[in-house]
């Protein structure tokens, strides 16, 4: 895929900033000397981490440089380094590992998340968040507008670059080996938008990337007509006029033995 938008991320910054937020909340270290954001993005949870962790080395990871050009501007404290995630490794034992919203779009969680938490100094805690909204209407609609003859030979897989997410069961059943505690939770949030156009928005950041970037301008545009044309039906306005986002997403924190 082409590389992240940080500004097109950050369009919905509270919103996307709010269950990187709720997942810190239920990780139980009262210290930590070194923390990394395990695809920090452009530095909104980074920044989180540094409010709660004053004292620790602060490392972020990502594979796209605009993200991270723009969190080395928003926090400069941080250090920030330009991997592959799903092959990144650390230097030193962290005593927390974050990972908010980036999981999903790795492969192979069998063999990537006990090797996260064996990373782990003892008593570290690795923190997970992933959407869960595949079976969405959002994420539906994008498979629909997909399979138009225009350029269905091109994308009508594309939903495949999303990892189909395990059950909060079977996370558990992965981290639990090497764990002292394992805490795995789901939370559905609804996001209050500006319609089905603003619900596209949205999703242009994030999961509409797999089927927009194989396409030119003008398909493009004509996609993202066809699928906000989708959205509405499922998103109707409300009495003030806005819609609701329905967001489910999984949450883990595991403790290293």
């Amino acid at each position: 895929m082409e590389d992240w938008s940080a500004a097109t991320y950050l369009r919905f910054e509270n919103e996307r900033t709010r269950p990187a937020a709720d997942l810190l909340a239920r990780v139980p270290l009262e210290r930590a000397g070194l923390v990394v954001d395990l695809g920090c993005g452009p530095g909104n949870s980074t920044e989180l981490l540094a409010a709660r962790f004053p004292e620790a080395e602060l490392v972020g990871v990502d594979s796209s440089p605009d993200m991270l050009a723009a969190a080395a501007e928003r926090l400069q404290a941080a250090r920030f380094v330009e991997a592959d995630v799903a092959s990144w490794t650390p230097a030193a034992r962290p005593d927390l590992i974050f990972a908010n919203a980036v999981l999903q779009w790795l492969p192979d969680h069998e063999t990537l998340l006990p090797r996260l938490i064996r990373s782990l100094a003892p008593g570290g805690a690795l923190a997970i968040q992933m959407p869960d909204n595949l079976s969405e209407p959002s994420h539906v609609a994008m498979a629909e507008a997909a399979r138009d003859p225009a350029w269905a030979a091109r994308i009508a897989n594309a939903g495949g670059a999303r990892t189909k997410i395990l059950s909060a069961e079977g996370y558990y059943d992965l981290l639990a080996p090497d764990a002292a505690a394992v805490d795995v939770w789901r939370t559905t949030y609804l996001h209050p938008l500006d319609g089905a156009e603003a619900i596209a928005d949205w999703c242009r950041a994030t999961g509409l990337r797999p089927y927009l970037d194989p396409l030119d301008a003008a398909e493009r545009a004509r996609f993202l007509q066809i699928y906000t044309d989708r959205l509405r039906a499922f998103y109707p306005e409300h009495a003030n006029g806005k819609a609701l986002l329905r967001f489910p997403r999984l949450f883990i924190v595991a403790i290293r033995r």
